[in-house]
């Protein structure tokens, strides 16, 4: 009997994943999966997405058992070995993958690849991570593109969303099973119990995130794009780690939407459509122009003079002690549960960048080690967005102003008062600017500022005007 191994990455599922169903139509089926995190260098999962693989892996074992077989893991700083090992144990005689768009991945792909053809096995890779080939969408002129809207559009005449694959109909073991080492011996999990409120918020695998889309086509999407930039309410899918981890696909996404809307492009299909082409652009970007993972896509920004020093300003945006309600909810909402409301990610993220004067690189980072959704492509983009210095990106004298920003998208307070209860009980008006509170009603609310809560730690105008007159500075010494 023919068998195939099937190496996971980022497709932890069974459902749409064409390696493991074309895998299954020849025989004999090796789940494998292979953590090697020296191989994606400063790209090797952060603290938060561990705690999530974990999970995600455990549920796509628990999958596989179902069927009678399961999956053999593997902790190794190179992958190659660890599948001539396993090819060679198991007779295997072709090994088939779901391609991947990482640049950290190229160059280790296709030496693999060339590896096992030279030796005879089928090697295959399917696409299912994305709806579009990088390659296939371009300008008239043939160029990648660099702005969204014309990216969406061309997208939209040239790809046909193929319908997502089943299950496998049936799953085979070999004769010969490879060893697997313990999932725990990856040591995925923290040591030090940081991760309650992940365990509270999230449920993760293929099934949790198929219930998730759901919830979110039968209570949330008709309305998505009047109530998604508001973080005090549950109206967004929340489906990005899922995606991430591949527990879902795009086009799973895509059929299940136009389904539930009977194939109309309604206003809120549309925006929450938009979202998943967001998510397509990012990795176009990524795919054309991988150092900007390093570098601002605009190049001439690499001269901008922002502080790349972790500087008390920095530490205190890190835990949420900022003195600028919004900003620090959202914070802390990160380091909670491990995900951020992405209205409130262009808030913070212009606070840090543009008031701050402190470099994008540095705040995505910190959001590569805390999101449950760090994506190389999406976090990347969304930095560089807010900052201004990347692809489609916001101008730079854009800046959000993070009162304006709460009264409108938190009207009554809600995500404040959850995130940030030391202020909770300040009236509605003073909740996003309490430095403006009469020194009464902050007495009456028990808010001493500078003690229960900080005061902001750059006043708002003036550091928006610093900003600004740096990039005047900036832009006149750039002048030919």
């Amino acid at each position: 009997m023919k068998t195939t191994v099937v190496w996971f990455h980022n497709d932890l599922r069974l459902s749409d994943n064409p390696a493991l169903y074309y895998a299954a139509q020849r025989g004999a089926v090796v789940p494998v999966y292979i953590y090697a995190p020296e191989e994606q260098g400063a790209r090797a999962p952060g603290e938060a997405r561990k705690w999530w693989l974990h999970h995600s892996l455990q549920a796509l074992d628990q999958s596989l058992q179902e069927w009678g077989l399961r999956l053999t893991i593997r902790r190794a700083s190179q992958s190659l070995p660890v599948l001539e090992q396993i090819l060679t144990e198991t007779g295997a005689d072709a090994l088939y993958w779901n391609t991947r768009y990482e640049p950290q991945r190229w160059a280790r792909d296709e030496q693999i690849r060339k590896t096992f053809q030279q030796r005879g096995i089928e090697v295959r890779e399917f696409p299912c991570y994305l709806l579009h080939d990088p390659n296939a969408v371009r300008t008239d002129a043939g160029q990648p593109y660099t702005v969204f809207t014309p990216f969406w559009k061309r997208m939209l005449q040239v790809v046909d969303v193929p319908e997502p694959l089943s299950d496998p109909e049936t799953l085979r073991a070999p004769e010969r099973l490879p060893a697997s080492e313990p999932l725990e011996s990856l040591q995925l999990l923290p040591k030090i119990d940081w991760a309650a409120g992940f365990r509270e918020t999230w449920q993760v695998g293929e099934a949790a995130a198929h219930r998730r889309l759901d919830w979110f086509l039968r209570h949330a999407v008709e309305e998505y794009h009047a109530l998604r930039d508001r973080p005090d309410l549950d109206a967004t899918s929340r489906l990005s780690p899922h995606l991430h981890h591949g527990e879902i696909t795009p086009r799973q996404i895509w059929h299940a939407t136009l389904r539930h809307s009977n194939g109309k492009w309604t206003k809120g299909v549309e925006h929450f459509l938009r979202e998943v082409g967001w998510r397509e652009f990012g990795y176009h970007i990524l795919y054309h122009h991988p150092y900007t993972q390093e570098r601002a896509l605009r190049s001439e920004f690499d001269t901008f003079p922002w502080t790349e020093v972790k500087t008390p300003a920095f530490k205190a945006w890190t835990k949420g002690r900022t003195g600028i309600p919004m900003v620090d909810a959202g914070m802390r909402q990160l380091w909670r549960i491990g995900w951020m409301h992405n209205r409130v990610r262009m808030i913070v993220a212009s606070w840090l960048t543009k008031n701050l004067l402190i470099h994008w690189r540095l705040g995505e980072a910190w959001f590569w080690d805390t999101l449950v959704d760090a994506d190389p492509a999406s976090n990347v983009l969304g930095w560089q967005w807010t900052s201004g210095c990347g692809a489609d990106a916001a101008p730079y004298f854009r800046i959000f102003n993070p009162v304006i920003q709460g009264r409108k998208f938190d009207p009554d307070g809600v995500y404040v008062r959850q995130w940030v209860p030391e202020l909770a009980n300040l009236p509605t008006e003073y909740l996003h600017a309490p430095w403006e509170a009469p020194e009464r009603v902050l007495k009456q609310a028990g808010v001493e500022l500078g003690k229960t809560y900080p005061f902001p730690q750059e006043p708002i105008d003036k550091s928006r005007d610093r900003a600004l007159e740096m990039l005047e500075q900036w832009t006149k010494q750039r002048a030919p």
